[in-house]
């Protein structure tokens, strides 16, 4: 008697249970942030800038590996790189509760990164294996709902360990379900198909690569931190960090590797001609421009409730409440555009989602000011969620049909890539434009003519610079809405499949 293959379905659950769990590591930091700072005895403030890098070294290997895992996973299969990458992301998890010190904390977090980041674009892959086309969409909404689900309950499960039990049990608990996702994928993967040829590995564009995203991510997260601040009041005074040459390293360094990869008889780590089939680079693009705007949304959205509520807590709370209403909706949409997708093509849903998010940047940044009801703006950022959510599936599906089946894991890989490289662009721009707009605009602030310490002249300057800084960042909202009009002509050169 043959021996029966797991369902797609089945597959899909064991792929996504790993993604959940990573995408839970990349946001459960965040709530423990504090924690800890303190029990790695980091001294603050003198010591934010190191703390810092919690974060940062996680965000920074989360994307250097994707390119090379997703090409790997290609030449040597993806069950092997799948469980590889789990096997990374548990030896991270063991590490980390038993570093001592923040330098071998952060390395535990390099290591679930890379294992963390690796599993996103070998899932996508997996589905492009084992999904008929007219069927992935769906299969990669589910997906990307899940990806969702996995960072928005990331801070809220960090939170809940911190209240009752210690921020160490995040990874302790990872080791079981590391192991249970392992032996589950080990055993359900154990039909994909196998590459027929075995190519080498393209060490040297890998590591070009590698060295340009590292630099340019670098060059931005330094770039970028008016949300570190609460404000761009905060940061009204402070000069930018001068990260020119990193930019320009970044830059040679992909120049050289685009000309190693035009070699001839070479096996490429990213084949250039992906970008002239058919869907492909439209979808990329849109990829990228949705990446930018959405890190506005999460950065800028905290800022105007720390702007607007005195009490710390309240605001913290306040925040977490709209963003709820945001990703929930973006995690719900996932889904339905995967069913939408499947049934009208990548056009009209990608269209559709786009258009919603130009609406729900404009709602915001044409009615968000002092006063404004937080109910109303909770509607507006569900708007803004759900389109979000209707792009997730059809760009991701174009790009992995377009792709040969020998190419389906790097292009997987770009696709979240760019994502990822569009939300540090979008958070670098943003502070660009908000200290230059701020330190406009604060010079306009009308006083009264009263001496310095009088109360109702202080209550004055605050008053301005709340409302200046409100009116900063609600721009940025109007700056998203139109470059999510300008991604919607781009989605017009989407086509159905042939």
């Amino acid at each position: 008697m043959s021996r029966r293959s797991p369902s797609p379905g089945l597959i899909l659950a064991v792929v996504a249970f790993g993604v959940f769990v990573a995408a839970d590591d990349l946001t459960v930091v965040s709530t423990m942030l504090r924690q800890i700072i303190f029990d790695l005895e980091i001294p603050l403030p003198d010591g934010l800038d190191k703390a810092a890098w919690i974060v940062n070294a996680y965000l920074i290997a989360y994307v250097v590996v994707m390119p090379f895992i997703g090409r790997l996973s290609d030449i040597v299969g993806r069950r092997a790189v799948y469980v590889g990458a789990l096997a990374l992301f548990l030896i991270g998890s063991i590490w980390i509760p038993l570093a001592p010190d923040l330098p071998s904390f952060i390395v535990g977090r390099v290591l679930t990164a890379l294992g963390g980041g690796a599993m996103v674009p070998v899932a996508m892959a997996v589905i492009g294996d084992v999904y008929p086309r007219e069927k992935r969409a769906r299969a990669l909404g589910a997906l990307g709902a899940i990806d969702t689900a996995g960072w928005v309950w990331g801070p809220l499960y960090g939170a809940l360990l911190i209240r009752f039990l210690t921020w160490q049990w995040q990874f302790y608990l990872n080791i079981p379900l590391s192991l249970i996702g392992m032996a589950a994928a080990w055993w359900v993967l154990r039909d994909l198909p196998q590459p027929q040829a075995r190519e080498r590995v393209d060490w040297w564009g890998t590591a070009v690569l590698t060295l340009s995203l590292l630099i340019l991510n670098i060059a931005l997260l330094g770039s970028g931190d008016v949300q570190a601040a609460g404000g761009f009041a905060n940061l009204g005074s402070t000069e930018p960090a001068n990260t020119g040459w990193l930019y320009a390293i970044a830059a040679v360094s992909f120049i050289a590797f685009l000309l190693i990869e035009r070699r001839p008889a070479a096996a490429p780590l990213i084949d250039l001609t992906l970008f002239r089939r058919r869907n492909f680079s439209p979808a990329i693009w849109v990829n990228f421009m949705v990446g930018g705007v959405l890190i506005i949304a999460m950065v800028n959205v905290p800022l105007v409730i720390n702007v607007l509520e005195f009490d710390v807590n309240t605001a913290a709370l306040t925040s977490g409440y709209l963003l709820s209403g945001m990703t929930g909706a973006m995690a719900l949409a996932s889904y339905v555009g995967g069913r939408l997708t499947e049934r009208f093509s990548y056009r009209p849903v990608t269209v559709l989602g786009l258009t919603l998010c130009a609406l729900g940047f404009a709602l915001m940044g044409g009615s968000w000011v002092v006063g404004t009801p937080y109910r109303e703006m909770a509607g507006q950022l569900v708007v803004l969620g759900m389109g979000f959510g209707l792009v997730i599936a059809p760009v991701g599906t174009a790009v992995i049909n377009a792709a040969p089946d020998t190419q389906r894991g790097i292009a997987s890989s770009l696709v979240i890539v760019l994502r990822l490289m569009g939300m540090s662009v979008g958070l670098s721009a943003l502070t660009a434009w908000g200290l230059h707009r701020f330190a406009i605009l604060r010079t306009q602030i009308t006083l009264p003519d009263l001496p310095l310490s009088d109360p109702v002249y202080q209550q004055a300057i605050i008053d301005g610079l709340t409302q200046v800084t409100v009116k900063v960042l609600t721009e940025t909202f109007l700056v998203s809405a139109v470059v999510m009009g300008t991604a919607v002509l781009i989605s017009l050169r989407l086509r159905r499949e042939r």
